[in-house]
C-alpha cells in the first residue's frame, strides 16, 4: 500500500473546520496534540513576547488517495477564524512503516483480559 504521512496545523478555534475536513475524506484515525504557536511581533504581556497561539497538530497515516483528498479539501477551506493564520496541511512520503502484533485475551486462549481489565 501506498501511504502518505499528513501533517495539518491549525489554531484551536478552527478544529472544526479541521473535523470536517477529516470526516468528508473518511479520515477516521489520527493523532492530536495542542501546542502553542509562536510569531514573531510586537512584544506584549509581561514578559516581552508575543502572546502564543493556541495551535493544533494533527498526525494522520493514510493511504495515498486520501492524502491528495484532504490535501485538496484544505486548500478549498475558506472562513478560518484568523486569516493571518490559515490551516496548513503537508503531505509527506512513507518509506517505511511496522507495527507491533499485540496479542488480545482472543488469542492467547485465557479468557482473561491481558489489559487486566474486566468487562471490556
Amino acid at each position: 500500500m501506498d501511504s502518505k504521512l499528513l501533517l495539518l496545523m491549525y489554531l484551536e478555534d478552527d478544529q472544526a473546520c479541521v473535523d470536517r475536513v477529516l470526516a468528508d475524506q473518511g479520515v477516521t484515525t489520527y493523532s492530536r496534540l495542542s501546542m502553542e504557536g509562536v510569531v514573531p511581533g510586537a512584544s506584549s504581556g509581561w514578559y516581552g513576547v508575543t502572546s502564543p497561539y493556541q495551535s493544533r497538530l494533527i498526525l494522520a497515516h493514510v493511504p495515498a488517495e486520501r492524502a491528495g483528498a484532504v490535501m485538496a479539501a484544505v486548500s478549498e477551506c475558506r472562513g478560518v477564524e484568523d486569516p493571518r493564520h490559515p490551516i496548513r496541511a503537508l503531505q509527506l512520503a512513507v518509506e517505511r512503516s511496522a507495527s507491533c502484533e499485540c496479542p488480545t485475551a482472543e488469542d492467547d486462549g485465557s479468557g482473561t483480559p491481558l489489559n487486566g481489565e474486566e468487562g471490556q
